[in-house]
């Protein structure tokens, strides 16, 4: 797939009206109040940035620019996490350049569908997708997080799942005597992007040429979760970080789109995930095999098995009606058309309220103890 392929997605989620600031922009403020000390390891990258768009002369010397700019902050947000434990900067950071992309006055005209490219081709990099390379002869883990969420109740608010993404990438586990490697990215908590095909257009090559296991990783509920039966549609009552809401509710759950299209697939899939093993990591936070869902003839049960789910209309998943229930199936019904056997499932976290460097350091050291259970099969 090429870049510009790649970047197709992405660009889709970008209005037209691309000069004015996203509502995650319009945040930034808030933040930097919040927390004035947050983006101080990328000051010097993101002033840098202001002058050299200012002085590219061509939309060539730009893509290139901003290629650089989006590897340099997620290789410095992984530095900066091993020693602050803190997946927030990146988050903003990323914020105060796509605003620049939008905004900066430049040498020569640019439209707002050419900037729409520019900020694709930003994101992709700034979220890890672009850096994923594995070594030749070891067995390979392809990881997702998420962006903090929720960001009008709590400004400051932490993701555990992208700290994950950003301590583990890179990282080298040995399981049974065999080398491992993790790569992960970051994916945006926007359900524009995964109707534009977010989901689908990321782990495609990693599951046409499979590797040894795919987990997506969100914030979840008291305990770990492992979500067994992920479902189609959308029906919670939270808003995503444009403030965009499901549509949907739990009377009336709705489907979601596949780049114009809805979504294709059964109401329900299971995961593939070896649970036997997975269930043997217990501490320090206590692990579920959660088959949970609700219907919309029955609210919230275990059923025995997936056949059993057959003529039923999904409210939630195992995972609950949002994007983290949505990436866990649209990951599933990826595998399943595309006729692959790897293990694929999601991991809910512990929750934690804003930022807690302590709590998440400890689950995203069991995030990597699952891992190495997932693979000791």
């Amino acid at each position: 797939m090429t870049l510009k392929a790649v970047c197709l997605c992405l660009s889709l989620i970008f209005s037209a009206s691309s000069f004015a600031a996203s509502v995650e922009e319009n945040r930034s403020e808030a933040a930097k109040a919040a927390m004035p000390h947050l983006l101080a390891p990328f000051d010097t990258q993101i002033s840098k940035l202001s002058t050299s768009l200012v002085a590219a002369k061509n939309s060539t010397e730009v893509e290139a620019l901003l290629i650089s700019t989006g590897q340099t902050l997620w290789n410095t947000a992984r530095q900066q996490a091993r020693q602050t434990t803190d997946d927030r900067p990146l988050y903003w950071a990323r914020l105060a350049i796509t605003q620049q992309i939008r905004d900066s006055k430049l040498g020569f005209d640019a439209d707002a569908a050419l900037r729409n490219s520019w900020l694709a081709l930003f994101e992709q990099n700034s979220r890890g997708i672009q850096d994923i390379r594995y070594t030749q002869g070891v067995k390979r883990i392809l990881l997702t997080g998420f962006d903090p969420f929720l960001l009008d109740r709590n400004i400051n608010q932490s993701n555990p799942s992208g700290l994950a993404a950003l301590l583990l990438d890179g990282k080298f586990i040995e399981v049974n005597g065999q080398r491992a490697q993790i790569e992960t990215a970051i994916a945006p908590v926007r359900f524009a992007d995964f109707d534009a095909g977010f989901v689908e257009d990321l782990l495609t090559p990693y599951i046409k040429n499979p590797v040894d296991l795919i987990v997506t990783v969100s914030m979840g509920r008291k305990d770990f979760d492992l979500e067994r039966y992920p479902g189609k549609r959308r029906s919670a009552d939270f808003p995503d970080n444009l403030n965009i809401k499901t549509g949907g509710t739990l009377t009336n759950p709705v489907q979601p789109l596949l780049k114009g299209k809805i979504l294709p697939g059964a109401e329900f899939v299971e995961f593939s995930l070896p649970i036997k093993n997975m269930l043997t990591v217990q501490a320090p936070f206590i692990v579920h095999d959660n088959c949970t869902i609700s219907t919309l003839r029955q609210k919230e049960y275990c059923p025995k098995n997936l056949a059993a789910l057959a003529n039923e209309v999904s409210v939630e998943g195992s995972g609950g009606g949002y994007l983290s229930n949505e990436i866990s199936y649209r990951s599933l019904r990826l595998r399943d058309q595309l006729g692959a056997k790897i293990p694929v499932g999601h991991i809910h976290t512990p929750a934690i309220k804003q930022y807690d460097a302590e709590k998440e350091a400890a689950i995203v050291q069991q995030i990597e103890e699952l891992l190495k259970a997932a693979l000791a099969k």
